[in-house]
C-alpha cells in the first residue's frame, strides 16, 4: 500500500442552478439539453467628439470640426434619450449540442476507487429517494420496521411506493437529504456520490437520466452531477436495475459538513414483484492529524447477487456459489487489537428475509459475521441505513428505519481484526433476496 491517495477519476462538471432544473449558464461538452441563457451584451461605448489632428503641411478650417462634434452630441443624446435601451439586442440564445448518454455495462468489477494509508477516516450520509405511499395501510408501520405483514416486516413487493420529496420545489419529483459529519479540522480527501434504483415497477422509466441528479450542498442551491464512470445496469430477477456514481470532492471540500439534498434519482414508482427501490450515499475520507493511522479503501462496482436457483458467473463471485460476493484487500498492514469499520451500499434487500449476511476474515484469523442492533448476523440487507452503536446517528429526512430496498450500512470491524494480519476478505451473501451489490469502504488502524 503506498501513502499516495487513488483518485482514478476527474473531470466532473459542475453547474450552478438557483432551482432544482439546471440553471442557465454556458456550458462545455459533455452537457445536458436544458437551455442556457444569452451572454450579457456589452454596453456601447460611449460617443466622444472626433477631432481631426492638424497636418503639419496643411491647415484645416474649424468648420468641418463644429459639423463633426455637433453630429456627435446628437448621437450622443440619442443614446441618453428615456425609453431608449443602452445597450445592443441580445443576441439569440446559444442552443448546446444534446449530451451524450454516459457509457452502460450490465456488470461493473469491483475495483479500488480510493486508496490511502492517513491518519484520518470515512464518513458517509445516505437515504432513500422512494418509499410506500403514506394514504396505503400499514405504510407508517413498515417505514417504522415494524411487522405488518403475516409475521413480517413489510417489504417495497407489499405497497404501490412513491416518491420521497421532503424540498419544497415544484420541479423536482423526488428528493432527500442526509448529514454529513466531517471532523471538526479535518481536511477532505476524497468524495463519491452514488446513486442508483429500479427503472421498472408500475412503470417504465427510461434509462437516459441514469447518469444525472441534482445535489445541494448545506446551505446552498441545486448543482447538476454527472455520471463521471461507467454506469452498471442490468434488466434481471424482475427488476431494471442500475448504480452511477461522480467524484464530488471539490464540493464537499467547499461545503463541509451539514445537511446535503439529492434530487432526481432515476427511479419507478408504483408496485410489482420486484418491488420498487432507490437511493443515494455520499462516502466522504478525510485527514485529520489527531486521528490514528488508517488504511482508507473504497472499493465500487455493481452486480447481481442471485435470488434462489439463480446464479452468477462474474469476476469476484466464487464460483459455483450463487449469491456469494467476495472481496480481498492485501498488502494492508493491521496491529492487534486494531479498530476499524466497513460500509456497504446495496439494493433491494428486504427485512426479515434471512439468509444475507456480511463476514470478514482479517488475516489467518476466523471469518467473523457482522451484526448490530440494527442487521441481524443472518439478515444484513434489510433496508436500513445505520452507523455502530459507538457513533452518533447522523440526521436524515426522511428518517425511515425501514427504507424499503435499500442498504446503506457502516459496521464495527473491531472484533473481525483483534488479531491483525496483511490482508480483509470481505464476503456478502445472499441466499434469498435479489440483491445487487454497489460499493464496500473499509477505514482500519495501520501499523505506524
Amino acid at each position: 500500500m503506498g501513502n499516495s491517495p487513488i483518485n482514478r477519476d476527474s473531470g466532473l462538471e459542475w453547474r450552478t442552478a438557483r432551482t432544482p432544473t439546471p440553471a442557465r449558464i454556458r456550458v462545455v461538452t459533455p452537457a445536458f439539453p436544458f437551455p442556457i441563457s444569452p451572454v450579457p451584451p456589452l454596453p456601447l461605448p460611449r460617443p466622444f467628439p472626433y477631432v481631426e489632428r492638424a497636418s503639419p503641411v496643411m491647415r484645416h478650417s474649424s468648420g468641418p470640426l463644429l459639423r463633426r462634434a455637433l453630429l456627435c452630441a446628437c448621437a450622443l443624446s440619442a443614446l441618453c434619450a428615456p425609453g431608449t435601451p443602452a445597450t445592443a439586442a441580445a443576441p439569440p440564445p446559444v442552443t448546446p449540442a444534446a449530451a451524450p448518454l454516459a457509457a452502460e455495462a450490465d456488470q461493473v468489477p469491483f475495483a479500488r476507487r480510493y486508496g490511502a494509508v492517513r491518519h484520518g477516516g470515512i464518513v458517509r450520509a445516505a437515504n432513500t429517494s422512494i418509499t410506500c405511499r403514506t394514504t396505503a395501510p400499514g405504510c407508517s408501520s413498515a417505514q417504522d420496521g415494524k411487522v405488518v405483514r403475516g409475521g413480517r416486516a413489510a417489504a417495497n413487493g407489499d405497497f404501490d411506493m412513491f416518491y420521497v420529496d421532503v424540498d419544497s420545489d415544484p420541479n423536482t419529483y423526488n428528493s432527500s437529504r442526509a448529514e454529513v459529519r466531517v471532523p471538526q479540522g479535518a481536511h477532505v480527501s476524497y468524495a463519491r456520490l452514488y446513486w442508483g434504483g429500479n427503472l421498472r415497477v408500475g412503470e417504465q422509466k427510461p434509462p437516459k437520466d441514469n447518469g444525472r441528479v441534482l445535489v445541494a450542498e448545506p446551505g446552498g442551491q441545486y448543482k447538476a452531477v454527472l455520471a463521471d464512470s461507467v454506469v452498471g445496469h442490468r434488466t434481471a430477477f424482475g427488476a431494471d436495475a442500475y448504480q452511477a456514481s461522480a467524484d464530488v470532492t471539490r464540493l464537499v471540500r467547499d461545503s463541509g459538513s451539514g445537511l446535503y439534498t439529492v434530487a432526481q434519482v432515476n427511479v419507478a414508482m408504483g408496485r410489482s414483484a420486484a418491488g420498487a427501490w432507490g437511493g443515494w450515499t455520499l462516502v466522504v475520507a478525510y485527514e485529520h492529524p489527531d486521528e490514528p493511522l488508517r488504511h482508507l479503501e473504497l472499493w465500487d462496482g455493481f452486480d447481481a447477487l442471485a435470488p434462489p436457483g439463480g446464479r452468477t458467473e462474474r469476476p469476484f463471485v466464487k464460483p459455483g456459489a450463487p449469491g456469494e460476493f467476495l472481496l480481498r484487500l492485501h498488502d494492508l498492514t493491521i496491529p492487534q487489537t486494531a479498530h476499524g469499520t466497513v460500509g456497504l451500499i446495496a439494493y433491494n434487500g428486504d427485512r426479515d428475509r434471512t439468509g444475507d449476511s456480511l463476514t470478514v476474515t482479517a488475516g489467518r484469523g476466523p471469518a467473523t459475521a457482522l451484526a448490530d442492533a440494527a442487521n441481524p448476523r443472518d439478515d444484513v440487507l434489510n433496508s436500513t441505513i445505520s452507523e455502530p452503536a459507538s457513533t452518533t446517528r447522523a440526521q436524515r429526512t426522511p428518517s425511515y428505519t425501514n427504507t424499503l430496498g435499500y442498504d446503506s450500512d457502516v459496521f464495527d470491524l473491531d472484533r473481525a481484526v483483534r488479531g491483525g494480519g496483511d490482508q480483509l476478505a470481505l464476503r456478502l451473501v445472499s441466499h434469498r433476496d435479489a440483491a445487487w451489490i454497489g460499493a464496500l469502504f473499509v477505514a482500519v488502524d495501520a501499523k505506524q
